[in-house]
């Protein structure tokens, strides 16, 4: 994908759900390396079974959230989508943040490469909430979880329910979500280091870890 089709992409989603695009945008758009027809996930992908559990487990991966909050203009999709590695079914429309959505998945190259930059920005007190998108193998996805540090949860777009109102256009895609549940920007490209990534936190949600 070119960096000028990538950046009309992330443009075009953006729109869709009234967003601005972060500035920079275009020299990190996803990398030819990273498809976005990778593998389609087959219907019926279990991501909640009794070993995936106990790895989840194992891994130390927290608890999908439980939100309460209404769907809001501007907020997330009205999708539910059930935990990687079980646990409660996510409404996404009902997340509040300040929170970081990002959108991976294991055969993801790029997802794999800043996924560990998710897992220090979780640890330093910002929430963050994976979405594996599309993926058939739930274990591996755990497993790269467990590798990377990222003990945030993650639930699972076995798939693609978020392909269309979200208007992906690649991975990884990363939303930023105020306290209000609006998403304030969707940004369509891999974060390269730890440092780029809190400065996306801190324009977008104020938040400074």
């Amino acid at each position: 994908m070119s960096v000028r089709t990538a950046l009309t992409a992330a443009v075009a989603a953006a729109a869709a759900l009234s967003l601005p695009v972060l500035g920079g945008c275009a020299e990190g758009a996803v990398p030819p390396e990273s498809p976005f027809d990778a593998p389609r996930a087959a219907a019926g992908v279990d991501v909640d079974t009794a070993a995936l559990r106990a790895q989840r487990a194992a891994a130390g991966i927290e608890a999908c959230p439980d939100p309460g909050g209404a769907p809001v203009d501007g907020g997330m999709p009205a999708v539910s989508l059930p935990c990687l590695g079980g646990g409660p079914v996510v409404d996404l429309a009902a997340l509040r943040g300040p929170l970081v959505v990002n959108v991976w998945a294991q055969w993801c190259s790029p997802c794999r490469r800043e996924l560990p930059y998710f897992a220090r920005l979780h640890d330093a007190g910002v929430d963050v909430l994976g979405v594996d998108y599309e993926d058939t193998q739930p274990a591996a996805a755990l497993e790269l979880a467990a590798d990377s540090g990222a003990t945030y949860p993650s639930v699972a777009d076995v798939d693609g329910a978020l392909r269309a109102p979200l208007r992906l256009a690649g991975l990884p895609t990363t939303l930023f979500v105020d306290g209000d549940g609006t998403v304030t920007a969707v940004l369509a490209q891999e974060f390269r280091s730890y440092a780029e990534l809190v400065d996306a936190v801190e324009q977008q949600l104020g938040v400074r870890p």
